[in-house]
């Protein structure tokens, strides 16, 4: 009878030591996560939070958005917006690639649904037991809003430095104007701001504003919503 091979068995036992604690740790912080969760929604329902943000005199309606902006608020935060159901499993794993290699939360994979949840119900600090308190909290809004509701919701509750929050805020604060009316380019800045308010605020620095209209555009050109004809004269336009 053969006998397995001393390392090859050492190996076998610490793949099973691993996968048996990444369950341990899902399940503890997916219970840890629904826990904050049902204390974030026993103080006030999603659907009272966001009848209120949706009564607030300044709330931007979808309709009232350029088509512009939202093609490149999708296309640089999440461009499976319109087909997944709130989780994007793709983005998740690319963005755990990137965290153990980086050995901390370098990136989130957070789809615009789990940035609204984020926003409205709980704090912006980076632990487990949040992100998995995010995913029910999707669950939830994606069942009861359409991704129009899901979009206007997140751009209205987005932080834009400077202490602007929502579009219209942000729109009149930093070019006098109201959303409908944003030339391309200034669409195009805006929908880069909430990555990193406090970088890429025009106050703060308009050539790093100006460094993330060109990644917004370069998005919106990977997307298909513009050709890189089209998206270099709007930065030339913008200039």
């Amino acid at each position: 009878m053969r006998r397995k091979h001393p390392i090859r068995r050492m190996i076998y036992c610490l793949l099973i030591v691993f996968v048996c604690a990444a369950i341990g740790s899902v399940a503890f912080y997916g219970v840890e996560g629904y826990r904050m969760y049902r204390d974030a929604v026993s103080r006030e329902s999603v659907e009272e939070r966001f009848d209120k943000i949706q009564k607030e005199e300044d709330f931007t309606r979808y309709s009232e958005l350029p088509e512009f902006y939202i093609n490149a608020v999708i296309s640089v935060e999440d461009h499976r917006f319109r087909s997944h159901p709130g989780i994007d499993p793709i983005a998740i794993c690319r963005a755990a690639w990137t965290d153990i290699k980086a050995m901390s939360f370098e990136e989130g994979g957070s789809t615009i649904t789990q940035q609204l949840a984020k926003n409205t119900l709980f704090t912006q600090d980076k632990r487990m037991e949040r992100k998995m308190a995010e995913v029910f909290a999707v669950l939830d809004i994606e069942k009861e809003y359409s991704k129009e509701e899901i979009l206007e919701l997140y751009v209205n509750t987005s932080s834009f430095g400077s202490g602007y929050y929502g579009i219209y805020a942000a729109s009149e604060g930093y070019f006098g104007k109201q959303p409908s009316e944003l030339t391309d380019y200034e669409a195009a800045m805006l929908a880069g701001v909430p990555n990193a308010p406090s970088v890429y605020s025009p106050d703060v620095s308009m050539e790093l504003a100006s460094q993330r209209v060109g990644q917004v555009l370069g998005s919106m050109v990977r997307c298909g919503y513009l050709t890189q004809k089209e998206a270099d004269q709007i930065k030339e336009n913008g200039k």
